[in-house]
């Protein structure tokens, strides 16, 4: 089945929602459905952002200012945009992406503070019109997703900055991805991440094929 342009979907949530492996699990979904699809996270991708995902995701909690924080993610998400992003889209190919502006939104605004209008103003520059077609967020309870997270992966890589922050801050992002979801219903849908990883990868499945592909069927029809 080919579509009739390219989609670019993200998947968003906090920390122990599952997005590693279900961003894997969707990739290899969609090139099954005959889409040549690629997989990037953000931060990371490009050489410069994978080392800028370094300094991020490790360290200790205050290791920078939270502006500091929001510039060096800026930096980071450009150069995944411009150097992997953006060419794939062009050529033809899905992108599957674990997180994008959202995240920025939640963690650094909901969860940090920063002025979402600051936020939105940066995002303006740094993305332009590289609006995700369907952002998927997948919810879990904070306590639960912390759990998951520091008993894995996460803790073999070190990449555990934002793990390691308060309990508090992370119900401040998750609200911060309820208010954001229900802002954007035309591309947005969360799901509940609480449930086995072939439950979930059905749901997300289900909503990719209702959203996009039955789109790209109609249209092409």
């Amino acid at each position: 089945m080919t579509a009739k342009r390219p989609y670019f979907i993200v998947l968003e949530g906090g920390e122990g929602s599952g997005k590693s492996t279900q961003i894997k699990l969707l990739v290899e979904w969609l090139k099954n459905e005959g889409i040549d699809t690629l997989g990037v996270r953000d931060p990371g991708g490009p050489k410069g952002a994978e080392e800028i995902r370094q300094l991020l995701l490790t360290g200790a909690t205050d290791r920078w200012d939270k502006i500091t924080e929001v510039l060096m993610y800026c930096a980071a998400r450009r150069e995944l945009l411009a150097r992997h992003i953006q060419p794939a889209l062009a050529s033809g190919q899905w992108v599957v992406s674990d997180r994008f502006t959202d995240s920025t939104y939640a963690y650094q605004g909901y969860g940090h503070g920063v002025p979402l209008h600051l936020l939105k103003q940066l995002s303006e520059v740094v993305v332009a019109d590289a609006v995700p077609d369907l952002v998927l967020v997948l919810d879990i309870d904070p306590k639960l997703g912390l759990e998951r997270a520091l008993t894995g992966k996460n803790r073999a890589t070190h990449e555990i900055r934002f793990e390691s922050m308060t309990l508090d801050f992370h119900q401040r992002l998750r609200q911060g991805y309820k208010e954001l979801t229900a802002a954007s219903p035309d591309t947005h849908v969360m799901l509940n991440a609480d449930q086995t990883v072939e439950e979930l990868h059905k749901a997300i499945t289900d909503v990719v094929r209702e959203r996009l592909l039955s789109c790209s069927e109609r249209k092409s029809a």
